[in-house]
C-alpha cells in the first residue's frame, strides 16, 4: 500500500482523496470479494459476479464521502461498514432474482454427460495458438520449417525424422531450440510491456 496505513488512508479518503479511496479498494476488495463468494451457491455464482457486486458498493462509498454522507474513524468501522453494505447490496440482488432463480430448468437432457465432448477449440485456443506458430516462424530458421509443420500436424519425431532425413535427438534439439527461442522473445515483450 506505498507505506500507508490503513488509518492515514481512512483520514485522506475522509477528506476526499481519490488517490487514497483508490489505494482502500485494492486494499479491502479481496476480501469483500470473499464475503459475497462465501454467500454464493454455485448455482448463484452463474448470476452474479463478486467483482459487480464490490464495485457498487466502492460507487457508492465514493458518492457518500463527496457528498459528505459518511465519515469515519477507524479502519475496522470502515470495514464493518464495507461487509455490512455488500452483504445488503447482494441481498438485494438475491431478491431481484428470486423468482427467475426459482422458476430456472437446467436445459440438460439426461444422459447428455455421456456425450463426447465436440473436440472443437475454442476461437481462443485457435487465436493463441495462430499467434505461437507465427511467433515460431520468426525465430526458426526457413531450413526448419517444414520440420514445424509436420510438428503441428501432430506427425511423431521418429515419422519427422524419417521424413526430413534428420536424427531424432537433432529434431528434439531443433523444436526445443525453436520453443527456448519463442519463449525469451515472450519473455522480451512481457517486459518491454511493463
Amino acid at each position: 500500500m506505498g507505506g500507508d496505513s490503513l488509518d492515514d488512508l481512512l483520514a485522506k479518503l475522509n477528506s476526499g482523496d481519490t488517490a487514497a479511496a483508490e489505494q482502500v479498494f485494492l486494499a479491502y476488495e479481496p476480501y469483500l470479494r470473499m464475503v459475497v463468494r462465501r454467500r454464493l451457491s454455485t448455482k448463484l455464482r452463474a448470476k452474479f459476479d463478486s467483482m459487480d457486486i464490490v464495485q457498487s458498493v466502492w460507487a457508492d462509498l465514493l458518492d457518500g464521502l463527496r457528498t459528505a454522507k459518511w465519515k469515519f474513524d477507524s479502519s475496522h468501522q470502515l470495514r464493518a461498514f464495507l461487509v455490512r453494505v455488500t452483504q445488503n447490496r447482494l441481498i438485494d440482488g438475491l431478491r431481484h432474482h428470486r423468482r427467475e432463480l426459482e422458476h430456472e430448468v437446467s436445459m440438460a437432457a439426461p444422459g447428455v454427460d455421456s456425450l463426447p465432448a465436440t473436440g472443437d477449440p475454442r476461437v481462443s485456443e485457435e487465436f493463441y495458438a495462430d499467434e505461437l506458430w507465427q511467433q515460431m516462424l520468426e525465430v526458426c530458421p526457413p531450413a526448419h520449417y517444414e520440420l514445424l509443420k509436420l510438428k503441428r500436424q501432430g506427425v511423431a519425431i521418429a515419422e519427422i525424422a524419417a521424413r526430413t532425413n534428420l536424427h531424432e535427438g537433432s529434431v528434439r534439439r531443433i523444436l526445443y531450440d525453436v520453443a527456448r527461442r519463442v519463449e525469451r522473445v515472450r519473455a522480451a515483450g512481457n517486459s518491454d510491456s511493463r
